[in-house]
């Protein structure tokens, strides 16, 4: 195949876009920063709100064009809608998310309809206040073990910037399957549906994105996959409380949020930031894990609280929600998540995959039964 185009290449190309005033993408200013990895090109082009859907079909021309030059595999255009200073209306919304119904006065945010994912009954968001607490291992073990318990499950990996997906189910040179129109065929592993952006660049491949770009990816990876039946879909969440987690939280109908976090204070503080940011959109949080929780020599049999002990069982009962369980610190798990098979499918029936089956256990009788946190209030934007 022909060598990918360069964004030089990209953007003559966008110059020949027109816009129904006369004027072409990159000389209305539009035209994002234009990434290329790959032979995917990835970029947005950012209009008034009220022009978005005006505009859709400049958005499929200049994707179109685009994916038409040679070398090019596929490209992911965006088309991100901003309000004026001052202007009322409709919020900024992803490309292919409806706008909430119209209201004759404020509507809270969480009164919104959300639209469903086809192909999925729950979405569950696996979320920490900070990186490096072992979300990205917890998650993929949460959904195993919701696939344990009978459940059909995928997982969506969000984290854009830090994508760790492939490598955890061992597919790191594992690319989707394009089907009719832009919709990707999940990739099945382990019984899971996954998809990642890791799928579709190379691993050591930064991701250099401003925010509307990465609310876009992560849009199209929930609604331009064909899931097929599932129970549930467990997201991994970027760490922190940005642009990703509130588009889920806002345009996705989520049943509900789990909180990772390891036991020591500075880990608490921002847990409970995470916390509280699902609580003020409205989402349940199904509950708090502790990771991390205890390490065990393997040749003594000494226990070592290393992050200390307790912290998150202690907040959880503090602040009012499930405290799902703890996973101790142990080389086992780093090295099955490594090695591409996580604990719960290389020791299925250890001890360390019961910690992630039981916590999976709570989490699916809290999706049956409707459970989560206290009710949050509704939040007014003017």
């Amino acid at each position: 195949m022909a060598q990918a185009p360069s964004q030089d290449i990209v953007t003559e190309t966008l110059r020949k876009i027109m816009l129904p005033d006369g004027r072409d993408l990159v000389g209305a200013g539009m035209v994002s920063d234009i990434f290329i990895a790959d032979g995917k090109v990835f970029f947005s082009l950012t209009c008034d709100a009220a022009d978005a859907e005006r505009l859709e079909p400049v958005r499929e021309a200049a994707q179109a064009a685009v994916t038409a030059l040679p070398g090019v595999k596929a490209a992911m255009v965006a088309l991100t809608a901003e309000k004026k200073g001052g202007q009322s209306g409709p919020e900024p919304q992803a490309r292919n998310v409806p706008p909430p119904p119209p209201s004759a006065g404020r509507r809270p945010v969480t009164d919104r309809a959300k639209p469903g994912v086809p192909g999925v009954k729950h979405i569950i968001a696996v979320a920490s206040g900070k990186g490096g607490v072992g979300k990205s291992t917890t998650a993929i073990n949460l959904a195993l073990g919701l696939a344990a318990c009978g459940l059909k499950t995928g997982i969506l990996d969000a984290d854009i910037y830090g994508p760790s997906l492939p490598r955890l189910l061992g597919l790191k040179d594992t690319k989707p399957q394009q089907l009719e129109g832009r919709i990707l065929k999940p990739i099945e592993q382990f019984g899971l549906q996954s998809m990642s952006i890791g799928f579709l660049v190379e691993e050591e491949t930064p991701m250099i994105w401003r925010g509307p770009m990465v609310v876009s990816a992560i849009t199209q990876m929930l609604r331009e996959v064909a899931w097929s039946d599932l129970d549930v879909l467990v997201v991994d969440m970027p760490p922190g409380t940005g642009d990703a987690q509130l588009t889920m939280a806002q345009n996705v109908p989520l049943s509900g949020a789990v909180i990772v976090s390891t036991p020591q204070d500075l880990a608490l503080i921002d847990a409970r930031k995470g916390l509280k940011m699902f609580e003020k959109v409205n989402v349940p949080v199904l509950g708090i894990i502790e990771n991390m929780s205890y390490f065990v020599a393997p040749d003594t049999g000494a226990r070592y609280d290393i992050f200390g002990h307790g912290g998150a069982r202690a907040e959880a009962q503090r602040l009012g929600v499930p405290f799902l369980g703890e996973v101790p610190l142990v080389m086992a798990i780093r090295e099955t998540s490594d090695a591409g098979r996580p604990i719960t499918v290389a020791e299925p029936d250890g001890p360390h995959a019961a910690a992630y089956t039981a916590i999976a256990e709570r989490v699916s009788a809290a999706l049956s039964t409707g459970a989560g946190a206290k009710p949050a209030p509704a939040i007014v934007f003017e």
